[in-house]
């Protein structure tokens, strides 16, 4: 088995991510260890750092929580970032732009995200 939550740093990021995405979708640790069809104490083990997860059961708990194995492993403080599939399409085919029609998209881009922000706080 794969274990990757094996340096310290890892496992507390880990531990504390598991549980704050849990604690967002609502679910206690049984109901989350019964989403990923496992013993139901699992979890708070999981979240004490007395059992460190296999990488396959890192997938699961982040798609059951709807995240990705990067915020729960702390590579990412944002708990949603690229789930969605569409859109990390698109910005995989913008990395294989030449720079400088990738630097012309994400200028645009960055306007109309600005523009969108600015409507809101009016």
């Amino acid at each position: 088995m794969v274990n990757v939550a094996t340096r310290p740093h890892c496992a507390e990021q880990f531990r504390k991510k598991l549980r704050a995405a849990r604690e967002a979708k609502g679910f206690s640790q049984a109901e989350l260890a019964r989403q990923i069809t496992s013993h139901h104490s699992i979890i708070g083990k999981y979240e004490r750092d007395e059992v460190k997860p296999t990488i396959d059961v890192i997938k699961k708990l982040a798609d059951v929580l709807e995240t990705t194995v990067g915020y729960l492993l702390g590579e990412s403080e944002d708990r949603e970032l690229l789930k969605d599939p569409s859109m990390l399409k698109r910005l995989n085919d913008i990395s294989k732009f030449p720079d400088q029609d990738k630097k012309c998209i994400l200028y645009a881009l960055d306007a109309m995200i600005n523009n969108v922000k600015f409507k809101a706080i009016q």
